[in-house]
């Protein structure tokens, strides 16, 4: 039993999801399955999965093997159908779902720039509020904010991100200085109503020490759910404003917002592309995703 069946094993057993299910696909038994999990646990000296009697949830160990061994058997794939010349032209319908507006603003473009390298590949860019589970098989890759919600599909990180305080200069030089995150609360604050997070309700970590953190209460005369109309808002002097970097970085370099407690920020929202796993991909669909990696700067 080599290192490189020890990886496909423990990614098709994060894939099933339990003792059982993977014993059925792989024609064995649960007890061997249960038997060669803690094989690999003994070689590697580290628990893996925390088990129960229904499911299996990655350890932080767990979660980085993982992540690596499907990098590494992707490499292996790709590596051996280079050698092969089996890597077909990309062609056919692909199905992309993102936001509205980072598919306004960067997704659509660089799809313009794909079907033009790829005239073979025939796209359809939904931009959708809600993002529907790429397992309902609706779409072929999500581009998503966040952390990948499921582990058994295949994720690869287009941009690091966060979100981070800022307002006009007009309005700062008008209002009592922002010292401390809970000066916030005695400013106009434009709220974005996104999804099901808690409305008004902005929780930050200090950008040194993620484990410092202030959860602020914050109100004003404007809110909205569409980003682009909160940032124009900002512009105007409305108030302070918590928005993605990847969406005012511009207007932060041209000096048109200024950054509020730069020593805070967000949680991590970086993009991802949601995806299956790669090695039973299309070939539209990892040009597709390479594409992005390519064009995007993480």
């Amino acid at each position: 039993m080599n290192e490189v069946s020890d990886l496909a094993f423990f990614v098709r057993l994060v894939q099933c999801g339990s003792l059982t299910a993977t014993a059925q696909e792989l024609g064995v038994t649960p007890p061997a399955v249960s038997r060669r999990l803690a094989a690999l646990e003994r070689r590697l000296g580290v628990r893996l999965l925390n088990r129960t009697t229904r499911s299996l949830g990655a350890t932080p160990e767990g979660e980085r093997y993982l992540e690596q061994a499907r990098r590494i058997l992707d490499d292996i794939g790709e590596l051996e159908r280079e050698l092969a010349g089996s890597r077909s032209e990309p062609q056919g319908l692909l199905r992309v779902n993102t936001s509205f507006g980072f598919g306004r603003r960067l997704i659509a473009p660089l799809v313009s720039d794909f079907v033009r390298r790829h005239p073979k590949v025939e796209i359809q860019l939904q931009l959708t509020d809600r993002i529907p589970p790429l397992t309902d098989a609706a779409f072929d890759v999500s581009i998503r904010f966040g952390r990948p919600p499921d582990s058994r599909l295949y994720a690869r990180r287009l941009l690091t991100n966060h979100r981070v305080l800022c307002a006009a200069p007009a309005y700062l030089d008008a209002h009592a200085p922002i010292a401390t995150p809970k000066d916030l609360a005695r400013h106009a604050c434009i709220v974005i109503r996104e999804n099901e997070a808690a409305y008004g309700s902005w929780q930050l970590f200090a950008a040194d020490d993620d484990k410092r953190r202030e959860t602020v209460k914050v109100g004003g005369a404007l809110s909205s759910n569409d980003g682009e109309t909160a940032v124009k808002w900002a512009l105007a002097g409305h108030g302070v404003l918590l928005r993605s970097l990847w969406d005012i970085a511009g207007e932060l370099a041209a000096g048109r917002l200024r950054r509020v407690l730069p020593g805070w920020q967000s949680a991590p929202a970086d993009v991802y592309a949601l995806y299956p796993e790669r090695m039973h991909l299309s070939a539209k669909v990892r040009a597709f995703v390479d594409f992005l990696g390519e064009r995007i700067p993480a």
